[in-house]
């Protein structure tokens, strides 16, 4: 099969007005995504009795301090990336609640400096790992989406109901 030179750069062209015309409503609609599950993960942090901090549920896995450290460090990361401010939270570094949760909230705050530093002339622009500025935003929502299911499993076999569980009715559950 032969490369079409053609297809390609009307495929690129599609693929561009595409997302022009998307990141308006696109930035709306991940913004409100992500401050449910950053709502969610500060929750999820605070409810977590300190003396569980250490809690692994099998030996392979991360300590639920670790992975509330991994997802604030990640958080850092992409998002200070976004807006072009290397920052970094160094929670890896920090087994206490307090300074998880801080270090949580940090992590927060510079994903919403990122999100309001984007505009649609700067949403396509690369970031990093080969990812537009918009899909680095896209991938930290569905990577601290994705940590929120495993550490409500933490909760769980702890006897803590997850946030987005609670006030359900029932019991919760």
């Amino acid at each position: 099969m032969r490369f079409n030179s053609k297809i390609a750069v009307a495929i690129a062209f599609t693929s561009c007005l595409g997302l022009h015309a998307q990141t308006a409503g696109s930035f709306a609609a991940l913004k409100a995504n992500y401050d449910g599950i950053k709502g969610d993960w500060q929750k999820m942090a605070e409810q977590m009795p300190e003396e569980n901090y250490s809690f692994k549920p099998t030996p392979e896995m991360r300590t639920f301090g670790q992975l509330v450290a991994h997802v604030a460090d990640v958080q850092a990361q992409l998002c200070s990336t976004v807006s072009g401010e290397k920052k970094a939270v160094n929670a890896a570094s920090k087994t206490a609640k307090a300074d998880l949760v801080a270090a949580l909230k940090e992590s927060s705050a510079i994903c919403d400096a990122a999100f309001d530093s984007l505009t649609e002339a700067s949403a396509g622009q690369p970031g990093a790992m080969g990812k537009s500025k918009l899909a680095l935003l896209e991938f930290n929502f569905g990577h601290s989406n994705e940590e929120y299911g495993y550490g409500s499993v933490y909760l769980r076999l702890k006897g803590v109901v997850p946030p987005s569980s609670a006030g359900r009715g029932g019991r919760g559950r």
